[in-house]
Parts: structure tokens; sequence; C-alpha cells
């Protein structure tokens, strides 16, 4: 006996999430979060809420979703032309993106997820970890040979440019300033360099 198959891409499951994505960011534009629920998005999805309960989980789960949507990157880092510079270009587009309020919601949502979303492939924080660690790569893997030591960067941009940035977003009065990119930047590849 063969294993039930799982849902198809592109389809009832896909349009259901697309339907429900579309509505809750809808009613995040004209309503106050603290307003919505999910039987008001399955309303406006055209999906009962149990539809959404047995998804989802709760409400706090839906945007943790979208919000991971609107988190993943839709290009490649943009090129300068040195691997510092690379760097630098993104973490500002990064900070600019993140300190923005959409930014800023979204991390929260994404934090505040309990991650009962039932893709079976990680948890949402895991996955905004990977998306800056795959854009981060895409930067240090150009032109660099395998093995070289820019490959080893990742994760000192992680701790000294990523990690300042969403601390500073969400726990912070202030975002951190753009001009202190280039310093971090600086740290981490310096730090990278010592080991």
């Amino acid at each position: 006996m063969s294993p039930a198959p799982g849902p198809r891409p592109g389809g009832r499951s896909a349009r259901i999430q697309q339907a429900v994505h579309a509505s809750t960011r809808k009613l995040l534009d004209e309503r106050d979060r603290a307003d919505i629920t999910v039987p008001m998005i399955a309303a406006d999805a055209g999906v009962t809420p149990s539809t959404i309960y047995r998804r989802w989980g709760d409400i706090t789960e839906v945007f943790a979703d979208v919000a991971l949507e609107r988190l993943r990157p839709d290009a490649t880092p943009r090129e300068t032309g040195s691997v510092r510079g690379d760097l630098v270009a993104w973490a500002q587009d990064y900070l600019e993106e993140m300190s923005s309020p959409v930014g800023r919601a979204s991390l929260r949502d994404v934090v505040m997820s309990g991650d009962t979303v039932r893709s079976g492939d990680g948890t949402n924080q895991f996955k905004c970890a990977t998306f800056c660690r795959t854009q981060i790569e895409a930067i240090l893997g150009r032109g660099e040979p395998v093995g070289s030591p820019v490959q080893g960067v990742v994760e000192h941009v992680i701790d000294h440019v990523v990690a300042p940035i969403i601390y500073r977003i969400l726990f912070d009065l202030d975002p951190l300033a753009a001009d202190r990119v280039e310093v971090l930047v600086d740290q981490a590849l310096d730090a990278a360099v010592r080991v």
C-alpha cells in the first residue's frame, strides 16, 4: 500500500493558503490586528474557520505565516564589486526593510509564533534565519573559490551584523543607525579573519 499523497503544489492547499494570506493582509491593512479573528479571515477568504484552525492552529500562526512570506527575500543581493561592499549594501537594505513598520510587525509576528504551522520543514524562526544565511552565502559565494576563508564568514555576519540589527529593532526604542552597518560588517570580516 502506498502512502497517502501530500498536498499538490499549486493544488487546493496552495489556493487556500493564497486566499487566507490575501485576506489576512487585507484585514491587517484595514483594521487593528487585535480586532481580527479567524472567522473574519475565513469569511473573507471563502473558507471555513475549521480549515484555518486545522492548518494553522490559531490567529497568531496565521499572522506568522503571512509575516514569513513578507520576510522571504524576493531577489538576490545586489552586487557592488566586492564582498565587503555587497555585505554592506545587503545589510543596509535589510536594516531599512526590517525597521519599517511592516518589517517590525512581521518580525514580531514570527517571534510570537508558537510555530504550530504544519509544514514539517522547521520553525518559522529557523526559516527566517535560513533566509538571511542564504542571502549571505550568495554574497560570499560570488567569485570565491570553494573553501576560501570568505566562506566561513556567514556565522560572523549573523553574530556581528544581523543579530544587532534584529535586537535593536525588537527591543530598543531606535533601530540601529544606518551608518553603523559598515562598522558591523568590518567587525564581522575582522572576526572571521582572526579565526
